[in-house]
């Protein structure tokens, strides 16, 4: 029979998401026959008190999507099982091998990176890494090349890599993967998805929130590694990549990789042209008063808190055409979006007369708060004016346009995706080592280049109302 077995499954990624996450596969009948949960974590709790702490979690969330059952909720609770033990000790671990045995495992990695060779290496000790078992990762694996290298390489030497799944959960949402139907199931796109095209590329993740108390683990990673080296890379590799021959997992990560080692490295000379580092300050949200990262911290930081970049991909397809990405805490609002700028017409048969002026025709694939794809298109406006009269309108290209009386289907959570798929031995969602390698090389390089230049975050300041994040 089937187990995943969730380290860190008292921890704060388990009950947010994962837990939430099988809930609604259970409700939907989607995970595989037989499936055994256990959660290992080092509290010291009885099975029944860890089912109450994930119902506490599981409920409110189920509630307010229309989608709870208590008869959906008790046959996952029959497959979980609970394990109090230091999973970096083979001796605590046997536990775990009387229980689950030692094939078909998949083992998730809900806790510290700094834990995950460790118990790598304790599992390999006892015998649990034979052919029949997965390891997922979340991410961020390392902090650096160097660090990313001395993870893996532990993991390597106890799962083949086909067996190793490492998630970035951005790849596990519907508009994410809806970005590759639009792109390579759709004529009229593809022959305009280049430098002939497109003006250029914008890619922001913007959070209002601060750090606040998770300030030791983003002291140690920023911006720049926290966002832009996974999910923003990421975004950007689906957005570039050329069509796969198929949707055969490597042959989709071989395009990604192309496009990574296509980036065009930033260097010292251009770093002040081409690249932002910012850090929030105290200032107001909400006519209330909020503290800097540094206050937070309790002491001066070079942290990033906010980065903007210009990426360039040199090959023939994007020649020339920047990809702007941006990612910052504290920022006006909560968005998460990639804009498609299309170039403006050659030249205007409608310009003058007061007809209104044509504006370049833009795609918006919005991830948060709310998922939706978009193209805005120039339209004539209504009216029986002598001069025909232009204006824009915005399509939703989102389910739902022919019926919009409908209920829209209910928005997943990325981690139902990623959990089936690494359940089930799809790796095409996730992330493989050379790829992960080459974002980590030039996201270092992009450290290096700032340390040359010596370059320091500048102060960001909140006001009222929102403020305009740097530009480049």
């Amino acid at each position: 029979m089937p187990t995943l077995v969730l380290f860190g499954g008292g921890g704060d990624l388990a009950l947010r998401m994962l837990l939430p996450s099988l809930y609604f596969l259970e409700h939907d009948d989607l995970l595989p026959e037989g499936l055994t949960v256990i959660a290992a974590a080092r509290s010291e709790d009885s099975r029944d008190a860890y089912l109450a702490s994930v119902r506490e979690w599981v409920q409110p969330r189920a509630e307010a999507d229309g989608q709870w059952s208590a008869k959906a909720f008790d046959r996952l609770s029959k497959r979980i099982d609970y394990l109090a033990m230091d999973a970096t000790d083979p001796d605590s671990l046997t536990a775990l091998r009387d229980r689950a045995g030692t094939e078909d495992l998949t083992y998730f990695l809900a806790v510290s990176p700094s834990l995950y060779a460790p118990i790598v290496n304790a599992l390999k000790a006892i015998g649990m890494t034979g052919a029949m078992t997965r390891i997922v990762l979340e991410k961020p694996v390392g902090r650096d090349l160097k660090t990313f290298r001395e993870i893996d390489q532990a993991v390597a030497a106890a799962f083949t890599e086909d067996r190793v799944f490492r998630i970035d959960h951005y790849l596990g949402k519907e508009t994410v993967q809806n970005l590759m139907a639009l792109r390579f199931a759709n004529v009229i796109f593809e022959p305009l998805w280049n430098n002939l095209s497109i003006d250029h590329v914008q890619i922001t993740v913007g959070e209002t929130t601060g750090v606040g108390d998770r300030w030791p683990y983003y002291d140690e990673y920023g911006a720049l590694r926290d966002m832009l080296q996974n999910h923003m890379l990421q975004l950007l590799c689906l957005v570039a990549m050329e069509p796969p021959s198929d949707m055969d997992p490597d042959s989709v990560r071989n395009e990604k990789v192309k496009v990574l080692r296509s980036l065009r490295p930033i260097t010292k000379a251009a770093a002040k042209k081409v690249t932002v580092r910012g850090q929030y300050t105290p200032g107001s949200v909400e006519n209330q008063p909020v503290k800097g990262y540094e206050q937070e911290r309790g002491q001066a930081s070079d942290t990033d808190t906010f980065v903007a970049l210009r990426a360039d991909i040199d090959n023939w397809r994007w020649a020339g055409v920047p990809f702007f990405m941006r990612t910052g805490k504290r920022m006006p609002d909560k968005r998460t979006e990639i804009v498609i700028q299309f170039k403006p017409v050659p030249h205007s048969i409608f310009d003058g007369d007061g007809r209104g002026d044509i504006v370049a025709n833009r795609m918006v694939i919005a991830l948060q708060p709310d998922e939706d794809v978009s193209l805005s298109v120039m339209n004539k406006a209504p009216g029986l004016d002598a001069k025909m009269r232009l204006q824009p309108i915005r399509m939703s290209l989102s389910w739902g346009m022919e019926g919009k009386s409908g209920r829209p289907p209910r928005r997943r959570i990325a981690y139902e995706r990623l959990l089936l798929d690494a359940l089930n031995g799809d790796s095409t969602l996730f992330v493989r080592r050379d790829e992960a390698e080459k974002a980590w090389e030039w996201v270092d390089g992009v450290s290096a280049a700032w340390r040359a230049a010596e370059m320091k975050p500048e102060p960001m300041r909140r006001e009222p109302g929102g403020r305009r994040a740097p530009s480049i």
